[in-house]
């Protein structure tokens, strides 16, 4: 046994991880998580978001190294001297300037090929339920397409996917606090979409155990948090806990596609878009359990996500 602890805590020494897209709510939300265990290094695209990341207050502060995520030259230089790594890099609404395929497709294909010649140990990449190359979804297809490139290389990956994840202080669990505090919400369908938010400390968890398991292999796991129920629901779920009864108001999802079309056609970069839209009112009921079990995580409670990101003024 002690031998075994300390292989263990050897192996746990010797690893650097690679964040790429480490600027966003969660890639700061992880390096936290990982610099206390590991060494890090943060991959960026640009000095601003390079200063996100410094400010994002990890300790040890992670290197911080600026990339086009697109090139596998440039992923492989800072790729180099590190032994796995977590992919970030994704959007959720394409626009002229963003594409589905750079950042989903090119920049998985780059990190093969960077994660081969540097002889990283493991990838790890956070996807989206529903994700399938075949979806009639743009956005599920590329994410679909990009998990096939990861898990048919020869670098180990394993892809986790999953619903909304609400964290404290992030665009979700601040659009959702919105809801819930309104007199009045309108909600595409009345809301009638099923979500089965995952509280974003658990996905933290999910990525770190993930990076720490032997024997994964390369592999995809479904996860999401502990309850499914429709969005109309988690709104009216979340006002309880802030003593509020917002009246729900459905719209119709014609009407919403031909906003988010319009948008599309009128505006470089539209606040919502047609794939944007669908994937939003995608229905997600899964049963986590599997992934938890070989993860070896525990789910926060709905009621405590709720508590931690959505109830509390610091989620304001």
């Amino acid at each position: 046994m002690l031998a075994r602890r300390e292989r263990i805590r050897l192996e746990q020494t010797r690893r650097r991880i690679l964040v790429t897209g480490a600027n966003g709510n969660l890639g700061r939300r992880l390096l936290k998580g990982l610099a206390a265990l590991h060494p890090v290094r943060a991959a960026v695209r640009s000095e601003r978001a390079a200063a996100a990341v410094r400010a994002a207050g990890a300790e040890p502060p992670p290197e911080v190294a600026i990339v086009d995520t697109a090139d596998a030259q440039s992923l492989l230089a800072a790729a180099r001297g590190c032994t796995h790594a977590v992919h970030l890099v994704g959007i959720l609404k394409q626009g002229r300037a963003s594409r589905y395929v750079d950042a989903h497709e090119a920049s998985c294909t780059a990190l093969v090929r960077a994660a081969e010649a540097a002889g990283l140990e493991r990838i790890v990449y956070p996807s989206i339920l529903g994700a399938r190359p075949d979806s009639t979804n743009a956005c599920l297809a590329s994410k679909g397409r990009a998990e096939r490139i990861l898990l048919e290389a020869r670098t180990p990956a394993l892809v986790l996917r999953l619903p909304m994840v609400l964290g404290e202080g992030d665009f979700a669990a601040r659009a959702l606090r919105r809801e819930a505090l309104s007199t009045v919400t309108i909600l595409v369908r009345g809301g009638a979409s099923l979500e089965q938010p995952i509280y974003a400390g658990d996905v933290v968890q999910a990525i770190a155990r993930g990076l720490e398991m032997p024997g994964l292999g390369s592999q995809a796991l479904d996860l999401a948090g502990p309850e499914s129920l429709s969005h109309r629901e988690l709104v009216l779920r979340a006002a309880r806990l802030l003593h509020r009864r917002p009246r729900v108001l459905p719209l119709p999802r014609a009407a919403a596609m031909a906003a988010a079309w319009l948008a599309e056609r009128l505006l470089a970069d539209p606040p919502l878009t047609r794939a944007m839209l669908e994937v939003l009112d995608h229905d997600d009921r899964i049963d986590p359990r599997d992934a938890c079990r070989r993860l070896g995580i525990e789910l926060t409670s709905l009621d405590e996500m709720l508590g931690r990101c959505v109830v509390r003024d610091d989620a304001a």
